[in-house]
């Protein structure tokens, strides 16, 4: 064997020894460099300006199917709790922070009368984002925190 076909093989076999998950992502390794990005925020059951006023008392939409829509494509996904809230964590080398504020939305798919039946059972609910900050871990892992900029109903044509 040359040097050329032993450096090869050892290619070959680095490559192989990439975890799975890390491999479809490309870069693996810069993922943990790079941090995390972390959407959250709460669904009221609600069509009318859906954020939450000091002293009203909105009822909050659980077990409602939250993505994060990007040009048309659902780039992440989550649900969110009893309570309404989600949080959904991305991966910077999916989508850069940039792009992600600019030109992705959330959209809450589950119709609102699952919540209220005396709301619609056609259209979604629709944010823009908002970068709200940086968390640093002990660990070196940096998250930037984002947030629904204030839901809005969007019927179904």
């Amino acid at each position: 064997m040359t040097l050329k076909q032993y450096l090869m093989a050892f290619v070959v076999i680095g490559v192989m020894a990439i975890p799975q998950g890390k491999a479809e992502l490309g870069l693996g390794v810069l993922s943990g460099l790079l941090g995390l990005i972390n959407i959250e925020g709460t669904v009221f059951c609600t069509y009318k300006d859906n954020m939450s006023l000091k002293g009203v008392a909105i009822p909050v939409f659980p077990n409602a199917k939250v993505q994060v829509v990007c040009g048309g494509k659902e780039y992440s996904n989550g649900a969110t709790d009893d309570d309404g809230t989600f949080s959904i964590k991305m991966d910077p080398l999916l989508l850069d922070l940039s792009s992600l504020l600019s030109d992705c939305n959330i959209v809450v798919v589950t119709p609102l009368s699952n919540c209220n039946a005396n709301l619609p059972s056609a259209g979604v609910l629709i944010s823009t984002l908002n970068f709200v900050g940086i968390t640093r871990l002990a660990t070196r892992t940096i998250i930037a925190n984002i947030t629904p900029s204030g839901f809005h109903f969007v019927p179904s044509t």
